[in-house]
C-alpha cells in the first residue's frame, strides 16, 4: 500500500495569511476611524448639552424672579382686599350703630 503524498506549497499559505492579515488590519483601522468620529461627535453633543444647560439655568433664574415678583403682587393685593373688606364692615357697623343710636 502506498501512502498518498500531500504536497502543500507553504508560500501560498503564507500569502493567504498575509492577505487575510491585511484585510483584518484594514477593518481594524476602519473601526478605529469610526471610534474617532464618534468621539468627535460625542464631544460636540456634550458642548451642545452644556450650552443648553446654561440657557435653561438662565431661564429658570428668570422664571424664579418673575414668580417671586408675582408672589409679592398677590400678597399686596390680598392686603388691599382685606383692608377694603374691613373698611366696608366698619362702615356697615358704623351705619347700624348710628341708626340705633339716633332712635
Amino acid at each position: 500500500m502506498n501512502n498518498p503524498k500531500v504536497e502543500v506549497d507553504l508560500a501560498e499559505i503564507l500569502q493567504e495569511i498575509k492577505s487575510d492579515q491585511k484585510e483584518i488590519l484594514k477593518k481594524m483601522s476602519d473601526v478605529k476611524d469610526d471610534i474617532s468620529d464618534l468621539k468627535v461627535e460625542l464631544t460636540e453633543v456634550k458642548g451642545e448639552i452644556k450650552t443648553l444647560d446654561e440657557k435653561l439655568s438662565g431661564q429658570i433664574t428668570t422664571l424664579d424672579t418673575k414668580v417671586e415678583q408675582l408672589d409679592k403682587r398677590i400678597a399686596n393685593q390680598e392686603f388691599i382686599n382685606r383692608s377694603v373688606l374691613i373698611g366696608l364692615i366698619l362702615a356697615f357697623v358704623g351705619s347700624v350703630v348710628s341708626m340705633f343710636s339716633s332712635v
